[in-house]
């Protein structure tokens, strides 16, 4: 690479940064979906601003500490192909900034719209007053469901210790103590009989196989948080065996199973599923009611 050559402004940056991360062939997935997203939002971080880059023109020629931290960081990304938000511990959910590491997924789900939503028209309001998040990795759906509703109680469980330390962190940077208290559980192991309103998970769904032609942006995530069984859905399982018990009888379980979608309700065509579609793009949630538990 030519030292000489490098570009000297953000939108030279941009197109560099468009023109190296496609022949590297980068892949997408984990908060952008595009070269150009991705470019600015690295670029973004270098140069310690927002994302709309303010207090800076596109044609403005950069100092040499500032196209340093941007080459930097750009090159970084190409090199070691680690998803942006693991280069910058940072990810974004539901309008809230999450710190994050390669303990935990990079937060990503459509569920955000349902917690924006504060879970409307799926449960009267006024009967959500307790949610528990099973698999919360970062933290960041337990931790927004009780931001955006100020006045429920929220437990969140997970496995893995690495997972929890980053939990704990979001917790304590947000100041969310008194409402929200993270657990040590496999699923509902150490729950005892506790009951909630809302149960939601967005645990791991990928099958095997499906995880080994994954790109190499997912495999640099904890594959624990990935994969589960086979066929993906072992979790899934115990969560469905075992959510009635925990659930008050006006509660909703809403679940994430992404590509599996196909093979959990072939895995359980007795069960009516209620697939929920979302503004911003996504698939693969679900959403039962008690009853309909209950009866399993």
């Amino acid at each position: 690479m030519n030292a000489v050559a490098l570009p000297v402004t953000i939108q030279e940056w941009v197109d560099w940064a468009v023109r190296e991360f496609t022949a590297a062939e980068l892949f997408y997935g984990h908060g952008t979906d595009n070269a150009v997203d991705e470019a600015l939002y690295l670029i973004s971080h270098a140069l310690n601003t927002d994302f709309d880059l303010t207090g800076y023109e596109p044609g403005t020629t950069l100092s040499d500490e500032e196209n340093n931290r941007i080459h930097n960081l750009l090159t970084k990304r190409i090199r070691t192909k680690k998803p942006a938000a693991y280069l910058v511990n940072e990810a974004w959910f539901c309008g809230l900034s999450f710190y994050v590491d390669e303990r935990v997924l990079v937060p990503r789900s459509p569920i955000a719209e349902l917690i924006e939503d504060e879970f409307q028209p799926w449960i009267a309001r006024e009967n959500i007053h307790s949610i528990l998040e099973i698999g919360t990795g970062s933290g960041c759906i337990a931790l927004s469901c009780a931001y955006h509703m100020q006045d429920i109680k929220v437990t969140a469980v997970d496995i893995d210790d690495g997972a929890l330390a980053v939990a704990n962190e979001n917790l304590q940077r947000m100041g969310l103590q008194e409402r929200v208290s993270i657990i040590k559980s496999d699923v509902f192991d150490q729950l005892q009989n506790e009951k909630y309103d809302i149960i939601i998970s967005n645990p791991p769904y990928v099958g095997l196989p499906e995880y080994e032609s994954l790109p190499e942006e997912y495999k640099q995530e904890p594959v624990i948080g990935l994969t589960s069984g086979i066929d993906g859905l072992d979790c899934v399982r115990k969560i469905l065996s075992q959510a009635a018990s925990h659930l008050n009888p006006h509660g909703i379980l809403i679940v994430e199973v992404g590509n599996s979608q196909e093979a959990l309700e072939k895995a359980f065509p007795e069960i009516p599923f209620m697939w929920l579609e979302f503004e911003r793009g996504g698939q693969g949630v679900f959403l039962l009611e008690y009853e309909q538990l209950v009866n399993l």
